[in-house]
């Protein structure tokens, strides 16, 4: 779809400018919500012509999307450079397990970084595992073992940053130029930072997915995710997502469209809130580890600091002994967090985890700590008051020290 040139705007604009190219999306601020499952052509040499042109832009039937979904992907290309395009799907894991299939196949072997997330790993171990597709869980912070996990069937690298849970920040472009020595598709999982924290393709993946339920809907309301990547693997992606018959409804596509208008500052208020209630936690006695590539000191910040422009509200925390009852006693105490799954939304959320389930390569509790020290509560934090929010997780302590 021609259009607007963005490429030389900053990413705060580009959230608000893109997306709007094309006869449909150009001339009104939001793209029409167009709900079409058929499309009609005015002759058959018409329709002839139209079924080769696989392009986003060009109607041919529901399914291959229309305006709305186009706008969206059009918008999120934008965002990520060196992407030539980016398909949708219902939800992040959809995305996860679309691309994954898009690049391997039966005797492949798949790398799968130890703290990805948890369906990820499921993924792995079930429905690839069923088409024959092999799995290998690897340390991604060891990049001597990393290496040394590549057979001449293997065929990919699943990583995500920060690790799932544990917050781990592994050095992507040194894993990813790994990756690509021994002719391996590196794949990312990068809902965390989302590209505008941090422009996967340019440290080095080849294909980088979002879960846009999280911080690009950012009100808790839509499943989508996404997967971008340059003009080799972005065909590939699609048509794959075709084959699988995934497809996004237009309105969704139109709430998600919303939602990244203001991801950008929703992203810089729910980072400066995170970063004030990690040095409150790490302050606290019963805290013994605060997870937070965000706090100064903390592992991975470095490379955070080097890679990353931007953060968001996600982070953990690990309790200094205790059990599982006295970390329940703190979590059903609060109030403005809620509990439950997903984050990246305008609410703030608490949910307690075990890592020991989902781990195969890296020790929990990590090397240096205490045995005592293994009960995590994971936080994401909204767009409310941080103030009320230090107040409710100090009712949250009371709680936990009555027992």
């Amino acid at each position: 779809m021609a259009g607007r040139d963005d490429s030389t705007h900053r990413a705060a604009t580009r959230l608000v400018t893109s997306g709007r190219s094309g006869d449909f999306a150009s001339d009104v601020v939001n793209p029409p919500v167009w709900r079409a499952s058929t499309h009609l052509y005015p002759d058959c040499a018409a329709l002839r012509a139209r079924k080769s042109d696989n392009r986003d832009g060009q109607f041919f039937y529901g399914r291959r999307g229309s305006p709305t979904q186009w706008a969206l992907s059009e918008a999120l290309t934008a965002l990520e450079p060196g992407a030539a395009g980016t398909v949708l799907y219902p939800s992040g894991l959809a995305a996860l397990v679309g691309a994954l299939l898009t690049v391997l196949r039966s005797g492949d072997v798949l790398l799968v970084a130890d703290n990805a997330y948890d369906p990820t790993r499921s993924a792995a171990t079930g429905l690839l595992k069923d088409l024959g597709i092999e799995h290998r869980f690897f340390d991604p912070l060891d990049h001597e073992a990393f290496a040394g996990a590549f057979c001449d069937r293997t065929r990919a690298v699943m990583l995500e940053v920060p690790g799932s849970l544990t917050m781990e920040v592994c050095d992507i472009p040194a894993l990813a130029a790994i990756a690509r020595e021994r002719g391996a598709v590196s794949l990312i999982d990068n809902t965390w930072a989302t590209a505008l924290g941090f422009p996967a393709l340019e440290h080095g993946c080849d294909i980088a997915i979002t879960a846009l339920t999280k911080h690009v809907g950012g009100h808790s309301d839509v499943m989508m995710g996404a997967a971008s990547a340059g003009e080799r693997w972005y065909r590939r992606l699609r048509l794959g997502a075709q084959r699988l018959g995934h497809v996004v409804s237009p309105d969704d596509a139109a709430l998600v469209l919303r939602g990244l208008r203001t991801m950008g500052v929703r992203l810089e208020r729910q980072t400066a809130t995170a970063l004030a209630i990690a040095e409150w936690l790490d302050a606290r006695s019963e805290v013994a580890h605060v997870l937070s590539p965000l706090l100064p000191g903390a592992p991975g910040h470095d490379i955070w600091q080097r890679d990353f422009t931007g953060g968001c509200g996600l982070f953990s925390f690990v309790l200094r002994g205790g059990d599982d009852a006295a970390r329940c006693r703190l979590v059903d105490r609060l109030e403005l967090f809620g509990i439950g799954y997903s984050w990246g939304g305008f609410e703030s959320l608490a949910l307690p985890f075990d890592v020991e389930p989902v781990r195969s390569a890296m020790p929990w509790p990590k090397p240096g700590w205490s045995e005592a020290d293994r009960h995590g509560i994971r936080l994401s934090i909204g767009l409310e008051d941080p103030a009320d929010l230090i107040a409710d997780l100090d009712r949250g302590f009371a709680a936990l020290n009555e027992g």
